[in-house]
């Protein structure tokens, strides 16, 4: 391959799969390190020596292979040069070292470097309610900005989300966002399982609302250290929700298409579970209860109460939980 001018190869080892993945880059860019891979990109570290900062450089995983993942490619192309906000991530510098059209295949973002995601917090570390307010506070604002600008995530779960060192959050991977329109369907779905909403599950028409859904499963993930609803395969996942929230009433059940009504009806009948069972005592750190600030358990058993409703049209907005005392005290 003729390099472009001011353009290096560095191999990279994917410590997951054992593949070494050749990154083409400025020559700025230098020591490269493996930071993770998505089904949308491998992500390494490195070093920018015109900046002197580090940042993290993603390469698009055969971003023309399909329409769908060129589409992906673009969507979250065009989202990042569009959002700016603190809790979101920031595109600091995009290219590719193809010359020619023909030839252009290769698309890599760099973006802020943050030292960790979400998902290795929460099994790492016990939060305390401080910490857990400010990082659902965190993810409720980024979304309130996206929201704002019609769109929905749709995707968000732990390791689609980065902190740093001074617990400041950004939300980030959005190539499967889409804009609200008025027809969205399970058909035009396809994020993670564990974090996707009822609504979403049976068919149903949904809205920004499934954001709302996937942050009371990561607060409860950070709050119990294991992933809430872990289905096996999307009948598994409702059946894993309905089993823990309850078998939802018939006003739900008649929004369904018939099919899945039926199927719903189907099932062995639940009774909700009291949230002190599905967020017990012992999975909150009881020395950091704040009563004066509203940080105690029963303050973020109540938050999650609101944002985990089956139905979506009893579930709280993003400016609901954004006013709720267990988020509030942050934004003061």
């Amino acid at each position: 391959m003729n390099l472009p001018s001011k353009f290096h190869q560095v191999t990279i080892t994917d410590p997951i799969a054992g593949a070494g993945i050749t990154f083409t880059i400025p020559t700025r860019y230098v020591n490269l390190k493996f930071l993770n891979v998505g089904a949308q990109g491998i992500v390494v570290m490195a070093d920018d020596l015109v900046t002197t900062q580090r940042v993290a450089i993603k390469k698009m995983q055969q971003p023309f292979l399909l329409t769908m993942s060129a589409r992906r490619a673009y969507r979250e192309f065009i989202l990042l040069t569009t959002l700016k906000h603190p809790n979101i991530i920031r595109l600091l510098n995009a290219f590719t070292p193809d010359t020619s059209l023909s030839s252009f295949q290769e698309v890599y973002l760099v973006m802020e470097f943050m030292t960790h995601n979400l998902h290795e917090v929460i099994h790492r570390l016990r939060l305390d309610h401080e910490t857990l307010s400010f990082l659902v506070y965190q993810s409720l604002c980024a979304i309130k900005h996206l929201h704002n600008l019609g769109f929905i995530h749709r995707d968000l779960k732990p390791s689609n989300i980065v902190v740093n060192e001074r617990c400041v959050l950004k939300v980030l991977d959005f190539g499967l966002a889409r804009r609200r329109n008025v027809d969205m369907r399970m058909s035009d779905y396809v994020g993670t399982r564990y974090y996707r909403a009822p609504e979403v599950i049976l068919g149903l028409n949904y809205s920004e609302k499934v954001d709302i859904w996937s942050v009371g499963c990561i607060l409860a993930e950070m709050i119990n250290h294991t992933v809430l609803f872990p289905g096996k395969d999307i009948r598994d996942q409702w059946t894993q929700i309905s089993s823990v929230l309850r078998t939802p009433d018939d006003h739900f059940i008649n929004q369904l298409e018939p099919i899945g009504a039926v199927y719903v009806r189907s099932l062995p009948q639940h009774l909700a579970r009291a949230f002190n069972e599905i967020v017990p005592d012992s999975n909150f750190l009881p020395e950091t209860e704040n009563p004066k600030d509203h940080l105690t358990l029963h303050m973020a058993r109540d938050l999650l109460f609101n944002m985990l409703k089956i139905n979506p049209e009893e579930r709280y907005s993003v400016e609901d939980a954004l006013n709720h005392p267990y988020t509030m005290v942050q934004g003061r």
